[in-house]
């Protein structure tokens, strides 16, 4: 397959059209692209009460593939019911993730029960009556609660609300198994934990660092907004060990002159080695400490710890940083003089960044380059971390941790007139490892793909194998449903959020709160997150109990609570009445006042850690394809990076050679957690040597449940593989 040599363009363009033919025609997707309802991918903030296709600035039109792959999977029929006696769950796991996804919308609740190889259509009824039974005869503690980024603040907050009061603390989302790094770095630099500006500022900024990411496939509407600090004349420096096709150059389909002529993206494109982030980091800001580019003022009025940082940064050896990160001295300098010259400054950053066993350590020392000279704290400039899904951001907001914050926690008991408990919450991946030591009994899970997004994927595969009772809410089949599977699994189909009977809110990567909608329903069959859930809160904790159910399942009444509970949320109660959409206070920094305790942000000193892999093992970063959004998989090939399927490892052609293997020739992949055999080797000159890439998530068996300490964040970058042919 030809790799292409920019990203977007006519290709996007005739995308575009296949997939709407594949939805019903270009008007019908049209109209389901401008509904007013907040997008249903990354968490850039796009739709709301403005319609589809408008990010927060009000411009108009954006989209992505990403988006059009998401609607063109909800606007899919019904499986059929010849579907279930066809295929047996043995014969379901051997599908692909996109056969699975393409197999049509989930409309009847569905049993697998103990030892049977089909799952059995059931109704309602029956569903939602075996899931009360259970709960009432189980622990509270043998139960886990796991919720996706795909569902609402309402219904987020709802699950975990019903959760506590049930007796457990064991809540947890998605963003324990991407992001987590992010809000504990960011909260023990600064104070909190999401973004620090607004995306106004990344448009005004004159340099913007994109580290560990790739957003041209995975958060593409993003491009626009660099496109537009090109033209301006902005520069953009890339980090990745991978030269990704489109932040080389991109064509934005709706900019004529983009779309016929190209933008060029990297102005600076560096390559250190998987795990050479914190080095090569920690390089540019000596670099910046030598030619005395920092801000001294900025440091002592408004930081903590900046001396002993500074101190400590001295006295790193510049052997270590070259040897650690892979960078050559020349690179290091050219970066830290380019940002010492710039005026507005943005750091963005994705899972390249957190996924590793120092995490929390590569995002403090993103802040720490920030805070160097200024850039947080003031308009134009500041942190980003970029969220992976529409509203894992809010999920978090609404107090699904396994710990809520003290402010959340005790508003939770004064509203509501409870008593929550207070024993400790496991958070996504204690819960897999509690679940295999035979100390969880039932699983609940509100979206999402939970098997598919956990490292050791045969570790996974057997500890949910011990739950009594696995409850999954979807729209659409996953390999979570073929191999994540308790004794009793029940899967119970949902209600796109464009679906919704009433209107929901999502929270962007910016804070920025947007409303949806809902629209009327495609198909007949599944059911709104929030009756499901306030039927079976009625059902286990009854009439009489301290909340009425029945009033909680709208989401205006949720809405007033959220109000009253979550700092920063207080203009949510009358949204659905105003339509007014808005920032959430507290967390942009335009000002050098930040939400810690001293109200000065926080530097934090660092141990370079080693390099690892040698001469006979590559360091391993698994990836998301162009045609994939998280574990969704809608194609099979890999445009981007030239690959027709997702098989393979890709390798720099000096290991190809050094290690005795040829092209498209068929080895085994080896780590200390699993192995993969019949992968076929591709030759991948954009890669730097030394290092590999796989997908997310078909090589989750080779990833370790090795974790970085301070977030539990699993490391799915850097795993250290062996090849044999």
């Amino acid at each position: 397959m030809k790799q292409p040599k920019s990203g977007g363009g006519w290709p996007a363009i005739r995308y575009t059209l296949s997939k709407s033919r594949e939805a019903g025609g270009l008007l019908k997707m049209w109209r389901a692209l401008r509904s007013k309802n907040a997008c249903k991918t990354c968490a850039l903030g796009m739709g709301g009460q403005q319609g589809g296709m408008v990010n927060e600035e009000g411009r108009f039109p954006e989209v992505c593939k990403k988006s059009l792959q998401a609607m063109t999977a909800d606007m899919q029929g019904a499986i059929p019911p010849t579907f279930w006696k066809t295929y047996s769950v043995a014969q379901l796991a051997k599908f692909t993730p996109r056969e699975l996804e393409s197999s049509g919308r989930l409309v009847t609740p569905l049993r697998l029960a103990p030892g049977a190889t089909h799952y059995q259509p059931i109704d309602w009824t029956e569903a939602l009556d075996r899931v009360v039974k259970k709960l009432k005869t189980t622990s509270a503690n043998d139960t886990f609660w796991y919720f996706s980024g795909r569902s609402s603040n309402e219904a987020g907050f709802l699950l975990q609300l019903f959760a506590r009061i049930y007796g457990t603390n064991h809540v947890n989302n998605c963003s324990y198994y991407c992001h987590q790094a992010s809000g504990v770095g960011l909260t023990s630099t600064i104070g909190t934990g999401t973004a620090t500006l607004l995306l106004e500022d990344v448009e005004h900024a004159d340099l913007i660092f994109v580290i560990g990411g790739n957003p041209a496939s995975n958060h593409p509407r993003l491009m626009t907004t660099l496109m537009k600090v090109r033209q301006r004349g902005g520069k953009v420096i890339v980090i990745n060990p991978v030269v990704e096709t489109g932040l080389v150059n991109f064509r934005v389909p709706s900019n004529l002159r983009s779309l016929f002529f190209g933008t060029e993206i990297a102005t600076t494109y560096i390559q250190p080695h998987i795990g050479g982030d914190l080095a090569l980091l920690t390089g540019i800001a000596k670099r910046l400490d030598e030619i005395d580019a920092y801000d001294k003022s900025f440091l002592d009025s408004h930081c903590d710890g900046s001396q002993n940082w500074l101190e400590q940064l001295r006295t790193v050896a510049w052997n270590d940083i070259l040897s650690k990160s892979g960078v050559d001295q020349a690179q290091i300098n050219s970066i830290a003089e380019i940002y010492a010259q710039a005026k507005n400054v943005v750091f963005s950053w994705t899972m390249g960044i957190t996924h590793h066993e120092h995490g929390v350590q590569n995002v403090q020392a993103i802040a720490n380059l920030a805070l160097m000279r200024g850039m947080v704290g003031r308009p134009n400039a500041g942190l980003l971390p970029i969220r992976g899904h529409s509203n894992v951001q809010g999920i978090g907001s609404v107090g699904v941790t396994p710990q809520l914050k003290d402010a959340i926690f005790q508003r939770l008991e004064q509203h509501f007139n409870i008593n929550l408990p207070t024993t400790p919450g496991l958070d996504t991946l204690g819960c897999i490892e509690a679940c295999h030591d035979n100390k969880m009994q039932f699983g609940f899970c509100l979206g999402g793909n939970l098997f598919g997004s956990n490292p050791d994927s045969k570790f996974a595969e057997a500890a949910l194998s011990k739950l009594s009772t696995l409850v999954f809410l979807n729209t659409t089949l996953n390999t979570g449903h073929t191999r994540g599977l308790g004794k009793e699994t029940l899967l119970l189909p949902v209600l796109a959020r464009d679906e919704e009977p009433e209107s929901t809110t999502q929270e962007s990567m910016f804070n920025y709160l947007r409303l949806s909608d809902g629209g009327p329903q495609r198909l007949a069959g599944p059911k709104s997150e929030l009756e499901i859930i306030g039927s079976i809160a009625e059902g286990v904790l009854g009439q009489n109990g301290p909340l009425d159910w029945m009033s909680l399942r709208h989401t205006s009444t949720l809405r007033t609570a959220i109000a009253k509970v979550i700092p920063g949320y207080e203009s949510i109660a009358e949204i659905g009445q105003t339509k007014k959409e808005f920032q959430i206070s507290g967390r942009t920094f335009h000002q050098p006042q930040f939400a810690t305790k001293t109200g000065r942000a926080r530097l934090h000193t660092h141990e370079l850690p080693p390099l690892r892999g040698g001469t006979d093992e590559l360091r391993l970063m698994t990836v998301r394809s162009e045609g994939q959004f998280n574990t969704v998989v809608y194609e099979e090939q890999d445009l981007y990076r030239g690959q027709q399927h997702r098989n393979v490892i890709l390798l720099h052609p000096d290991d190809i050679h050094r290690l005795g293997l040829k092209p498209d020739a068929k080895v085994t992949v080896k780590s200390c957690a699993g192995e993969l055999p019949d992968i076929v080797v591709r030759n991948f000159s954009q890669i730097r040597a030394g290092n590999a890439l796989m997908y997310y998530p078909e090589a989750n068996v080779l990833v370790p449940r090795s974790i970085d300490a301070q977030s539990r964040t699993p490391a799915f970058k850097g795993t250290l593989i062996s090849i044999s042919k």
